[in-house]
């Protein structure tokens, strides 16, 4: 069936009605349910709103390259223009639990020289004395690339290179460092983040909004790359990061509650290799593990049921021992999609390597 896939799931359906009908009876105090009420965190950053956060340990502490969102007066649409990002700030934390530093704004659009509009999730990474900022940005053409930019300090101020990096699309830049020393960028997002639009290096402006119709063949899904030494620019071509059931056999586009629609992240436990991601119209957090950073990956389950808001884009971090999930919601906006906060919680291995799943507002 031909559909789009960014539909809302039956949760997030529930939880906006909640929430029209505590703002169209404001007096009738029986209609109203808090939808967060029973949230395992609270927001981080509470004077301004923040989403997607990339979080890493820098320095002996946590830092944290969020999206920095703000109202921007545009009408909410399909192609997600209303996320309007204009700079990142940067935030560090001395631990979980404790006190956040705001650095200020690291990145401005209006210093990017290649830059035409939308900032959004960014990621991190440390090399040789230098901070790597990766950022997605349309460009002047209003096609999404990633850039990076540089910096002597994890806190910024970051200075952005001139052009893109040779052979980026799409959004959602996640970097890992292997044990070996070497580092991978995962990316990637359909719908307004334009994955579905490219096809054999070439963009398609004219291209569908997402693999819809195509529900019997194996889904989009994330790309790869090596990143060079320099750090600049990818060592290789991107690949497809293919996702597996158990049985061996691709996950399909048809597979809302496993298949991958943007967000992604890695992390290593126990040498076995963990990607995760959000699933897009099913607001799901979810994972695959693999024996190699470049995959095959094989799906195993949910990390964090869904959120109050759209699709929940994480991070994973070690940190003295605990493992900590980075996400984000709408509590501080009562809901708005657009306007979101950024929270953290433990996540937890089981003995036999999978993750304990999470409920964000309790079970």
């Amino acid at each position: 069936m031909n559909r789009p896939i960014y539909k809302p799931n039956a949760l997030m359906l529930g939880l906006s009605f909640l929430l029209l009908s505590a703002a169209g009876n404001a007096q009738d105090k029986t209609t109203w349910k808090d939808p967060f009420k029973g949230a395992i965190s609270k927001p981080l950053i509470t004077n301004m709103y923040t989403a997607d956060p990339s979080a890493h340990v820098f320095e002996g502490k946590i830092y944290i390259y969020p999206s920095h969102d703000i109202e921007a007066g545009i009408p909410e649409n399909d192609n997600g223009d209303h996320f309007d990002m204009r700079d990142y700030h940067i935030f560090s934390m001395d631990g979980p639990g404790g006190k956040v530093t705001d650095h200020g704004v690291a990145l401005s659009v209006k210093n990017i020289p290649w830059a035409g509009r939308q900032l959004w999730a960014p990621d991190a990474a440390f090399k040789n004395g230098t901070y790597y900022l990766y950022f997605p940005l349309k460009d002047k053409n209003d096609v999404f690339r990633i850039g990076v930019a540089t910096s002597s300090s994890p806190a910024g101020p970051f200075k952005a290179e001139k052009e893109p990096m040779k052979g980026s699309f799409s959004i959602d830049p996640a970097v890992f460092k292997d044990t070996d020393g070497s580092f991978y960028m995962y990316f990637g997002g359909i719908w307004g983040g334009q994955l579905q639009r490219w096809n054999n290096g070439k963009y398609d402006s004219n291209g569908s909004k997402t693999d819809a119709g195509k529900d019997e063949a194996p889904a989009l899904t994330a790309k790869v790359a090596k990143l060079a030494p320099n750090m600049k620019e990818f060592a290789e071509p991107a690949k497809d990061v293919v996702i597996l059931d158990k049985a061996g056999k691709s996950l399909l586009g048809g597979d809302h509650d496993r298949r991958f629609f943007e967000g992604s992240w890695m992390h290593k436990y126990k040498g076995k290799y963990y990607f995760s991601y959000s699933t897009g119209d099913t607001h799901q957090l979810v994972y695959a593990t693999g024996k190699s950073p470049y995959g095959p990956f094989t799906y195993q389950g949910v990390i964090m049921t869904p959120v109050v808001g759209w699709t929940t884009h994480h991070s994973i971090v070690e940190y003295k021992g605990k493992w900590l999930l980075y996400y984000h919601d709408t509590q501080l906006s009562g809901g708005k999609t657009h306007l979101r906060n950024i929270k953290v919680t433990e996540l937890h291995h089981e003995a036999d390597g999978s993750i304990r799943t999470i409920h964000p507002y309790g079970n």
